[in-house]
């Protein structure tokens, strides 16, 4: 599986490709190195998303995350949010159907943070949580990124 690393302000990232999609991007850097046409399309993606989120749009290539079918419903929804605003669990389950447990479940198992914006879903009570390495914190920087208030003490 190819995969291609880059370096972002929270920290390493790498990318994975299958079947000319995007299935993953993980934290830290990878052990193998491929520069195929469509990593190097998402690198450079990311690295405009990280200057400017509303400026680079929604990712314009491939994204096929593995995961079941409600995940994936979930995960659709996140990719409509638009940058700069914010959900919570409960209003993912209101529309989607489920519980605000279950959306959670499903956000924090999301395999394409970022590309997939998990982390604009938030607790009724606060941020609640972020799978990046930085937990809750790689989340607020993100968010503050996108220009979203946060409470203080984040």
């Amino acid at each position: 599986m190819p995969q291609l690393s880059l370096h972002s302000p929270i920290g390493d990232l790498t990318l994975s490709e299958e079947d000319d999609t995007i299935i993953a991007l993980d934290w830290g850097w990878g052990r193998d190195q491929t520069e195929t046409p469509l990593l190097l399309r998402a690198r450079d993606w990311l690295d405009q998303w990280f200057d400017d989120p509303a400026a680079a749009g929604s990712p314009p290539f491939p994204l096929a995350p593995y995961g079941t079918d409600y995940q994936k419903r979930i995960w659709a929804a996140l990719s409509a949010i638009p940058v700069g605003q914010t959900v919570t669990y409960a209003d993912l389950a209101e529309k989607i159907g489920g519980s605000p447990r279950s959306v959670g479940q499903a956000v924090g198992r999301n395999p394409i943070p970022i590309l997939i914006p998990c982390h604009r879903v938030l607790g009724r009570q606060g941020l609640g949580g972020y799978s990046g390495d930085g937990g809750v914190d790689d989340k607020a920087w993100l968010l503050r990124l996108e220009g979203v208030s946060l409470p203080p003490g984040f």
